[in-house]
């Protein structure tokens, strides 16, 4: 089984996890505001409480979005970063299917709908289908891929059970009954990067980018200051 380190900053919600076999350890820090100062001395506890190098993983993955626009960039640099200094593959996961993974392990979920927050008046959301007989650790199939739209915009098929912080933001918008509390967690991102990594599914630190449904103009003097701390990440090994 591949050694997975993971990162997910796309949230209020930072965390980074090592996935070795069916083993997963995982670090978690909360304030969107210090995700690029507390990810990379989270990783490196976890390495030490491994006993391993970077250099011994197989592959780094990342939560690439949906989510805060610069969340979802400190993660794909941070990634990309560790990734060219190691000389590792990067494997790019999408938030909502780890929110969906969440959810089936959480309430055994078949059909889920994550919806994420993303401000503005408007939410991030998707639909996921698990087969039957699929175990913990599972790909969801998308029945409706990743969509921006306003909350009222939501229309799932059926009556998935629905979980992400997009439904208590927009609760007016959202019926009560059936909600799961799960956000993105770079646990289920080393799940899934485990997946692709075994089908061959990866890309180089190059290539790593991250996924984008709304247009963004200009950085914001915060944004430049986390891709240059993002950069700084090459050193650690």
């Amino acid at each position: 089984m591949p050694i997975i380190l993971a990162i997910e900053t796309s949230s209020e919600l930072a965390s980074c996890a090592l996935l070795r076999g069916e083993t997963v350890i995982s670090r978690v820090s909360s304030g969107v505001r210090t995700h690029s100062q507390s990810i990379l001395p989270m990783i490196q506890e976890l390495l030490a409480e491994a006993g391993i190098a970077l250099k011994d993983c197989d592959a780094i993955a990342f939560g690439s979005g949906p989510g805060s626009f610069t969340g979802v960039r400190t993660a794909c640099g941070i990634a990309q970063g560790l990734a060219f200094g190691a000389s590792l593959p990067v494997v790019p996961v999408v938030t909502l299917d780890a929110m969906a993974l969440a959810c089936r392990q959480r309430h055994g979920a078949a059909d889920v709908l994550a919806v994420l927050d993303a401000r503005m008046g408007e939410v991030y959301w998707a639909q996921y289908r698990f087969e039957a007989d699929a175990g913990n650790i599972a790909e969801p199939a998308a029945v409706l891929p990743p969509t921006l739209s306003a909350p009222d915009g939501v229309r799932p098929q059926g009556t998935p059970v629905a979980c992400g912080n997009g439904l208590s933001a927009y609760a007016e918008a959202f019926p009560a009954g059936g909600h799961a509390e799960v956000m993105p967690h770079a646990e289920q991102i080393a799940q899934l990067a485990s997946i692709a990594f075994a089908a061959g599914n990866t890309v180089t630190a190059a290539e790593a980018q991250p996924l984008y449904l709304r247009n963004k103009i200009a950085y914001t003097q915060a944004e430049r200051r986390d891709m240059a701390i993002a950069k700084a990440a090459e050193g650690v090994a």
